[in-house]
């Protein structure tokens, strides 16, 4: 989510007046090389950023590799493409994401909603904040075969990679047993469920990501009836809810 920017004008250091001193400040800030990766995480082109700003693609071009010296109009307009603030181009950068998570720091959490837990898990990712996949550890227990499993859904796609035992999964009608070793990709958006196979706990690594199924082409047929509501993807506060993944 996006956070509310205060009304008053941002704190930084204006470029100095001096040609020279100018360029050096904006090489200091490496501005041309933060509007560039702005723009190709969009996928834009520099014809396309120059049509949302009324610049020149070669202007454009010249100011990424910092051979002009922008000045903070041209700055604002091509900050507002991008939904940024003018202050994002003069604050300091932030570091390369990088989180390193202790064994002994995880947190062992039981499937919720049932009074008899069927698998165990613990994220791996907890304290990574707006993250698109998270990766679990998960441990499967053995239980009575007439047990009713309940299946889920949650967005996006979900990879499990199985480290012991043998494990049954089922995605929609289809039901399949894996080994040690075996791993499957499937759409997390059809209902799934998981049963430990074997006499021995199954012990798995399963990522779930976050983007959304692509919706089929558009059809002369009716639509099908819409399924179960999809839950809210895992916040990086707190571990998500048990539902949602394994």
């Amino acid at each position: 989510m996006e956070s509310k920017h205060e009304t008053s004008a941002p704190h930084f250091d204006p470029a100095p007046a001096d040609p020279a001193s100018a360029e050096t400040f904006i090489a200091e800030k490496r501005i041309g090389e933060r509007i560039r990766r702005l723009r190709l995480k969009r996928s834009m082109g520099l014809v396309e950023l120059g049509r949302h700003t009324g610049l020149s693609a070669s202007f454009l071009s010249q100011l990424e590799t910092g051979r002009v010296v922008p000045t903070l109009r041209n700055l604002a307009r091509i900050s507002m493409v991008f939904g940024r603030d003018l202050a994002y181009f003069f604050e300091p950068e932030p570091h390369p994401l990088f989180r390193v998570h202790r064994r002994a720091e995880r947190v062992r959490l039981p499937q919720s909603g049932v009074d008899d837990p069927t698998y165990y898990f613990e994220s791996l990712a907890y304290m990574v904040p707006d993250r698109q996949l998270d990766p679990y550890f998960a441990e499967f227990v053995p239980g009575r075969k007439s047990a009713e499993i309940r299946p889920h859904v949650h967005p996006g796609y979900e990879f499990l990679y199985l480290l012991q035992g043998d494990l049954e999964i089922r995605h929609a009608d289809r039901a399949n047993t894996l080994e040690a070793g075996d791993s499957v990709y499937f759409d997390a958006a059809t209902p799934h469920s998981y049963r430990c196979a074997g006499s021995a706990p199954a012990v798995a690594l399963i990522v779930t990501m976050h983007q959304m199924t692509p919706q089929p082409a558009a059809s002369p047929r009716p639509a099908p009836a819409p399924g179960p509501t999809p839950i809210r993807p895992p916040t990086a506060s707190a571990p998500p809810p048990p539902e949602t993944e394994p």
